[in-house]
């Protein structure tokens, strides 16, 4: 039998893999066999992960300091992971974060760090990873993590900057999707619902969240840990070469109804 998800020797750049979904999805990749570049801002963290990668599935781990809104950081990274295993086969742009306040409320500053780091900044991991490894391999796998929030708004959690970074990142999809199909590489984004990160815990742990949860999510729960690692693993599998520029929402139905 074939095993359509088996990655054995690729190498997979995972940003905002300190913790939370990164580390997810970090795993699920590893498990296929795929050799992990970890990218964060805290090393402490990067270290950790790395060790656990390394022992629990046997694959190489090449953790390395970088802040996405630097693009002399990003390019020294993606040369790094180069010099390490001559070759990036997949990335997986995961790293982001969160204002939350009315949007009459939101500050210059807010709005422009949430485009920093989740919009810009996958744009600047995915062009550096594709004119330093992809375009001359002939081959990739772009994976940007956007949230179903960049496919529709929402009542319960002001966040008109995240809505519109995250909407970005669904449109910039397409965009590079178009552009580098050419190439051999695809390029697809996966928009999670509410899942459990450091970031989400109390905020999905209050009692009027979850009776939100449950009116609103055809599920009627959270998305569990694991329940992502199957869009990755198909998104990253060479054998899904004719997908490309997709959205595909991990949510529970959230975005159907």
């Amino acid at each position: 039998m074939k095993n359509y998800f088996d990655l054995k020797g690729q190498v997979a750049l995972v940003t905002g893999c300190s913790g939370g979904l990164g580390v997810q999805m970090a795993r699920a990749l590893a498990s296929a066999g795929c050799n992990i570049v970890p990218i964060a801002r805290r090393m402490e963290k990067l270290e950790e992960v790395a060790a656990s990668l390394r022992s629990e599935f046997g694959v190489e781990a090449f953790p390395v300091r970088c802040d996405i809104t630097s693009t002399g950081q990003v390019e020294e990274t993606v040369s790094k992971a180069l010099e390490r295993f001559g070759r990036i086969d997949i990335v997986i742009n995961n790293a982001g974060t969160g204002a939350v306040a009315p949007a009459e409320d939101i500050t210059d500053a807010q709005f422009e760090n949430e485009m920093q780091i989740d919009l810009f900044g996958s744009f600047r991991v995915a062009r550096a990873v594709a004119k330093l490894a992809m375009i001359p391999a002939g081959y990739g796998r772009v994976i940007n993590i956007a949230s179903m929030y960049g496919l529709v708004g929402n009542k319960i959690a002001p966040c008109s900057p995240y809505h519109a970074a995250k909407g970005g990142v669904v449109n910039l999809t397409r965009g590079l999707a178009a552009e580098w199909g050419k190439y051999g590489i695809t390029v697809n984004t996966i928009c999670p619902g509410y899942f459990y990160t450091p970031l989400t815990v109390e905020t999905l742990n209050s009692e009027y969240f979850q009776n939100y949860a449950k009116q609103v999510i055809p599920l009627e729960r959270y998305g569990n840990e694991g329940e992502l690692d199957t869009a990755v693993l198909f998104l990253s599998s060479p054998a899904s070469s004719y997908v490309t520029g997709a959205a595909i929402p991990v949510d529970g139905g959230y975005t159907c109804v």
